[in-house]
């Protein structure tokens, strides 16, 4: 089979602090910025892999999911709870100070892990959970 990944989804809960972060901080590049019936959905991506694309959307912005549905996934998103994404990076170090300097939360400084990286973490303005990998030189 020929499989590639195109898109991800994350929930954000307010597009323009996203995008301060993840445009302003992370040097990502806005791909497309889409509002629909009060919604609205923001993709970005790397400039270094143009075929794959994060989608920033509403918590529960499923049109299948009920009003107590579209809550549950907001009070989760504020917790912290939702899946996130991991990175890769050249230097973990760099890309933590940048990120402290912008104030986004930390939540584990650049250590070396047992399983053969380098890598740390953070929350997203929305609370997302978001890793990046530094993976050996040699």
């Amino acid at each position: 089979m020929d499989l590639k990944l195109k898109q991800c989804f994350l929930a954000v809960d307010d597009h323009d602090k996203a995008l301060a972060f993840y445009r302003d901080v992370l040097g990502m590049e806005v791909r497309n910025d889409v509002g629909f019936e009060n919604m609205r959905w923001v993709t970005i991506g790397s400039p270094l892999q143009p075929d794959v694309e994060i989608v920033l959307e509403p918590p529960g912005a499923n049109p299948d999911a009920s009003p107590a549905d579209k809550e549950t996934m907001a009070r989760l998103l504020a917790k912290g709870m939702l899946r996130g994404v991991i990175f890769t990076t050249v230097d973990c170090e760099a890309l933590c100070e940048r990120v402290q300097e912008a104030g986004v939360e930390v939540l584990q400084e650049p250590m070396d892990q047992p399983y053969g990286v380098r890598d740390c973490a953070f929350r997203d303005p929305a609370g997302n959970l978001l890793r990046f990998i530094e993976r050996p030189r040699d």
